[in-house]
């Protein structure tokens, strides 16, 4: 029988998916998978031996070392050959905060576990952008999120995390730490909501006004909000706000 695989521990989701060359790619892109991306990041921006960075993805050394070494060939066939590099996919899980073998010890997430309970089988976790009582329009900004906790469509609980800086993918990977299922925000990237998926976060993007009430109107079904929202360099191209009665909420759309 093969052997059973060996998902690779990654910290957080790039902040960029992808990058081309002035005056257009030449040759066929070039493919970069999460956890390729991770040991470049591990070894060469954060200065990680081979070996602490085998344990931080939760692999041997040696297995770290050939991810490694196939990082750096791709990277470089990408900047010899005038190549597309696009970063997707791979044999990685999203590390959730609770490692002890973390070698961040400010990490966000290990922050977030210690404050977030964890939350029962019948419970839904919202999410909110949040600042000032609204809903914050720019996801990779935002300083805080609002926590709902809903159980039999009822609100239960209410918490505010503070993000401590974080941005873009790494936001991603704090909701997925404080098990978060839905996420109502304003403008988001790409690249965020490509985190958020691979996350299992469902998005409801392009909302605004006061937090609280998107978050009942959620609940009924009435959320105003953009299923096509792009926010790129805060430039925000909404188109038509949709409701969200009008996507079938009662045949499980919007609740869980």
């Amino acid at each position: 029988m093969p052997r059973p695989t060996k998902y690779r521990r990654v910290c957080n989701y790039p902040t960029v998916y992808g990058f081309s060359p002035i005056g257009g790619a030449l040759g066929k892109p070039v493919t970069l998978t999460v956890d390729e991306f991770e040991t470049i990041r591990l070894i060469d921006k954060e200065g990680l031996s081979q070996e602490n960075c085998a344990v931080q993805l939760g692999v041997a050394r040696t297995t770290a070392q050939k991810i490694y070494e196939t990082a750096r060939n791709k990277i470089a066939n990408a900047l010899v050959n005038g190549c597309a590099l696009k970063i997707e996919g791979g044999q990685y899980r999203l590390c959730r905060g609770s490692s002890d073998l973390c070698y961040n010890n400010n990490c966000i997430k290990r922050k977030i576990q210690s404050e977030c309970k964890q939350k029962g089988e019948n419970i839904m976790r919202i999410a909110v952008t949040y600042e000032n009582g609204k809903v914050f329009q720019h996801f990779g900004r935002t300083e805080q999120f609002k926590l709902y906790d809903v159980q039999d469509g009822k609100i239960v609980a209410t918490k505010v995390i503070g993000t401590n800086g974080s941005g873009h993918g790494a936001l991603a990977g704090v909701l997925s730490a404080a098990n978060v299922d839905v996420l109502i925000c304003g403008g988001i990237g790409g690249g965020a909501q490509m985190a958020l998926s691979e996350s299992g976060i469902k998005l409801y993007g392009g909302a605004s006004g006061n937090a609280d009430q998107a978050v009942a109107d959620f609940l009924s079904g009435n959320l105003n909000f953009d299923e096509n929202v792009h926010c790129d360099h805060h430039d925000h191209e909404h188109g038509e706000n949709h409701t969200c009665g009008d996507h079938g909420c009662g045949e499980g759309h919007c609740h869980h």
